[in-house]
């Protein structure tokens, strides 16, 4: 990811695990973009992804979606909430392992209804494989993952 943001010349900022950015290292993956998440309460992960937009002039924060390096049936819908409650647009972006290329796709602005939005994830990434395709999982949602997020609020 980092290769190809050099070459498509993106900064991406990206949450790490808050215990990370302790010294000696915390000083190196924040200059390398890094910003400390408490991932205690998905809700923190969240509101802090909005705070940083709102705190930033520029920003471009990579969040992988399935959120973990192994198969899961659901996408974590954290980058979705953060944008639509940040009021930006997700930049959809893809290094596909079969074809070797990587690159950006469309740019989507959630409407907040996140199943209708998803509609427009899966055609996209649906010829993509990623180089270990029994990690990659379907492009979808929970059932009611929208209306969860917005009780809470």
């Amino acid at each position: 990811m980092l290769l190809a943001a050099i070459v498509l010349e993106i900064r991406p900022n990206w949450f790490g695990k808050y215990t990370l950015f302790k010294p000696p290292l915390g000083f190196l993956l924040r200059a390398l973009g890094g910003i400390p998440i408490d991932r205690r309460s998905s809700n923190n992960a969240v509101e802090a992804g909005i705070a940083t937009f709102q705190q930033t002039d520029t920003i471009c924060l990579a969040v992988p979606p399935e959120g973990t390096r192994r198969r899961v049936d659901y996408w974590k819908t954290g980058f979705y909430h953060i944008a639509h409650g940040a009021g930006v647009p997700i930049v959809c972006s893809f290094l596909d392992y079969g074809t070797r290329t990587a690159g950006l796709g469309p740019i989507i602005q959630p409407s907040g209804d996140i199943h209708a939005d998803m509609k427009i994830f899966q055609e996209f990434y649906a010829q993509m494989s990623g180089r270990h395709a029994d990690f990659f999982g379907p492009v979808r949602v929970r059932p009611g993952a929208g209306k969860d997020r917005e009780e809470t609020r």
